[in-house]
């Protein structure tokens, strides 16, 4: 290890990132450095500048990730490098905004249903009961099932926040028919690695293959049942106040957006979680 990756990662500790901004970050500045072959420190402000044109007009990187290069860049040689000043611009083409495919219940039923691993099929319940980003549903310690006070911690998720989510009896159910099964030492969803969580990649690709399996051809991956589980509670009435806490969302506006699908939908107003888990209790 460098001494200047080495210095990255401990200004980067210190200010609290994450494992997976870390090394976002670190191999945003790994790129730059392949890109001109020579050494980060080496390389001027026009350097970074045309860097940042290569890779919206050549490599055609969506917004996203360009703006992610961009203040992983800007991190180094302010934070790092201790640079007076780093002015970059970054200018990208606006896309089109689409508005995803939303899943009607009877989509992720037949999702859930088609996953042949029991393993899948409990976390894409959960993913959906509960409203889970993926990063947070691999996190999931079996520490963090309150089965008496029928909840369940989300640690340290998007933006370090600690959130609790109500377990419902029939989920709490079958998280205690699951654990009975696996015996998970620690993380619920155990990876091939000892004494390691399943990857999101893996999770992730299970979904498709699941989703191809069930001859569902809406658009999406498993965040999209992080985003029927949103839109559904709408339809079903839940206040928009009470979605955010259970969404873990910092600002409101971020729940608003969900407002777009009507609450004409199939959810209707009945028991979201009652016609998932009908009939998988007894199984």
């Amino acid at each position: 290890m460098t001494a200047l990756r080495k210095t990255m990662i401990d200004h980067m500790l210190l200010k609290g990132y994450s494992a997976r901004t870390q090394e976002s970050y670190l191999n945003a500045v790994s790129l730059l450095a392949r890109h001109y072959h020579l050494a980060p420190d080496k390389l001027s402000q026009a350097d970074i500048q045309n860097w940042l044109l290569y890779l919206v007009k050549d490599r055609q990187l969506s917004p996203a990730t360009c703006r992610l290069y961009l203040n992983a860049v800007r991190f180094f040689y302010l934070q790092v490098l201790h640079w007076s000043a780093c002015q970059l611009e970054l200018v990208t083409p606006k896309r089109k905004q689409r508005i995803p495919d939303l899943l009607s219940p009877s989509d992720v039923r037949l999702i859930i249903e088609n996953a042949a691993h029991p393993k899948y099929k409990m976390m894409f319940t959960l993913c959906y009961a509960c409203g889970l980003r993926v990063s947070e549903l691999v996190a999931l310690e079996v520490q963090h099932i309150h089965g008496e006070q029928h909840y369940l911690q989300v640690v340290q998720g998007k933006g370090f926040k600690d959130r609790n989510i109500p377990l419902t009896s029939s989920l709490l159910h079958l998280l205690r028919d699951y654990w009975r099964t696996f015996r998970p030492p620690f993380f619920l969803f155990m990876g091939s690695k000892l004494n390691a969580p399943i990857s999101i990649t893996s999770v992730q690709k299970y979904f498709t293959k699941t989703k191809n399996c069930a001859a569902i051809t809406k658009v999406g991956g498993i965040h999209s049942l992080r985003h029927a589980f949103a839109s559904h509670q709408l339809a079903a009435g839940m206040p928009l106040h009470q979605l955010k806490e259970q969404l873990g969302h910092q600002d409101i506006k971020s729940t608003e957006r969900y407002l777009h699908w009507s609450p004409d939908s199939e959810a209707g107003d009945f028991d979201l979680l009652a016609y998932l888990l009908e009939g998988q209790t007894d199984e």
